[in-house]
């Protein structure tokens, strides 16, 4: 057995990463076992893949880049510079010297293939490698209707390599719902934009004549639901990405906000504020009945299902100051988990039930900061000016959420970002949009959705 410890990253949360590569009769296996965080990234070597055109050849590269890039932002992978490369591999079928990889130090290779065929279709097929057990570990191929699909294939074979290094789903294949926002801080015009988890490939929902905010995907299907300023009052929409179908989600007499999908889609949980009391509503997205879940004169809001349905978090001031409550998702029960210094804001249950994310104010500082749905184990992963909305991926891995630097006093700064951290708290990475961004939404994986329909 060969294993590598890796350091710690925070104080407040021990990491331990561990590379195995478990020697048996037939193969050996090369594995990430992650505990918590990675101070020490696995060495990876990725090849650009194979091809026999001129065409093939550049979509060989371009995948390999991607890959590169999928792997080393999350921070368990250190991707070798190319260039320190010595063993140049021919063609895709030849097996690796070992030696030369192992002299860089690269523990895991990938090398791939390109292959367009006369219907248009583009095959990529792809094989990982461990260098010092010198076997082959496992290999795929990855398909698309179209050559114009490549960054998808790069997506699904990163997302395939991660899972097979991590034993935890990937989530490169995903794109992410946001706000984009352009103009003078007096007349800012904001528009629905989805885009590639990596910041590639945006698409314009809406023209920015209306007021829109809080973008949610929906976990099952390529839905979003968010709220819009279009009829002059608020209300929540729901929107079928690929076809641009809309409908509103009821009319109700008061303000509509805060929406969010239920774990099987089936429902929207939102908040209705009839006369300055706002409290917590599901609607069946079917029937369109609806049902009240918070009776309080207090604020309650920003509601999130737990992924099994069967509970919901959500923020109120009823107990003198913003705190997070969760409740089952009949409304009983009602429970207050947070009691730290600050108010707390914007909770959302993590797809792998064992955290909730949520924004921390503190001292004129705000925070994203996870705990256990018992409230217990409140960990900070971020500071800044203005820290908020985070949003989780599809694994419950990593947190995105938007950050705003403060205005300066000739009246410039003041540029809201999206970025990106792990649970660790380590690994916080900007996330590139072309333009100011917030209120991002994480789409569930491609792959899991992209063949239902409403």
């Amino acid at each position: 057995m060969r294993r590598l410890q890796l350091a710690a990253f925070r104080s407040l949360f021990t990491a331990l990463v561990a590379l195995a590569a478990l020697m048996g009769p037939a193969q050996a296996e090369l594995k990430i076992t992650i505990d918590q965080g990675n101070a020490n990234p696995l060495p990876i070597a990725v090849v650009n893949f194979f091809g026999e055109s001129a065409q093939e050849q550049k979509l060989g590269t371009d995948i390999a880049d991607v890959i590169t890039n999928n792997l080393r932002r999350t921070g368990l992978f250190y991707p070798i510079d190319q260039r320190a490369f010595i063993d140049r591999l021919p063609n895709f079928d030849v097996t690796p010297r070992f030696t030369d990889w192992r002299i860089i130090k690269a523990d895991a290779l990938v090398t791939g293939r390109i292959v367009l065929q006369a219907d248009g279709k583009l095959v990529a097929q792809f094989r990982l490698w461990d260098t010092f057990a010198e076997e082959y570990v496992f290999g795929q191929e990855v398909t698309n209707e179209l050559a114009e699909g490549w960054r998808r294939v790069a997506h699904q074979i990163s997302d395939l390599i991660y899972q097979r290094l991590t034993g935890e789903i990937g989530y490169f294949d995903t794109r992410v719902v946001f706000v984009e926002e352009r103009g003078p801080k007096t007349n800012r015009v904001k528009r629905l934009v989805v885009m590639d988890q990596d910041g590639y490939n945006p698409t314009y929902l809406s023209d920015g004549k209306h007021l829109v905010l809080t973008p949610r995907y929906s976990p099952v299907e390529d839905v979003i639901v968010y709220m819009s300023y279009r009829s002059g009052v608020p209300r929540v929409y729901l929107r079928d990405v690929a076809s641009g179908l809309e409908e509103v989600v009821g009319d109700f007499p008061g303000m509509t906000f805060a929406p969010r999908f239920s774990p099987d889609g089936k429902q929207v949980i939102f908040s209705l504020d009839d006369n300055g009391n706002s409290e917590v509503y599901t609607m069946d997205l079917r029937t369109r009945a609806v049902k009240r879940l918070t009776f309080n004169p207090a604020i309650d809001t920003s509601p999130s299902f737990s992924p099994d349905g069967r509970r919901v978090i959500f923020n109120s001031d009823r107990g003198g100051s913003q705190q997070l409550y969760v409740m089952g998702s009949d409304g009983s029960n009602v429970a207050r988990i947070s009691f730290g210094q600050g108010k707390y804001a914007t909770p959302v249950w993590s797809p792998r039930g064992d955290l909730i994310a949520f924004t921390k104010i503190y001292e004129g500082r705000f925070y994203i900061g996870v705990m256990r749905p018992d409230g217990s184990n409140e960990r900070l992963l971020t500071e800044s000016f203005l820290d908020e909305g985070p949003t989780w991926s599809p694994n419950g891995r990593v947190l995105m959420f938007f950050r705003q630097e403060p205005t300066r006093a000739d009246g410039k700064g003041g540029s809201v970002r999206l970025w990106s951290v792990d649970i660790t708290g380590y690994n916080e990475r900007p996330v590139p949009t072309a333009a100011d961004a917030s209120d991002p939404a994480w789409s569930p994986r491609i792959s899991d959705y992209a063949h239902v329909r409403r």
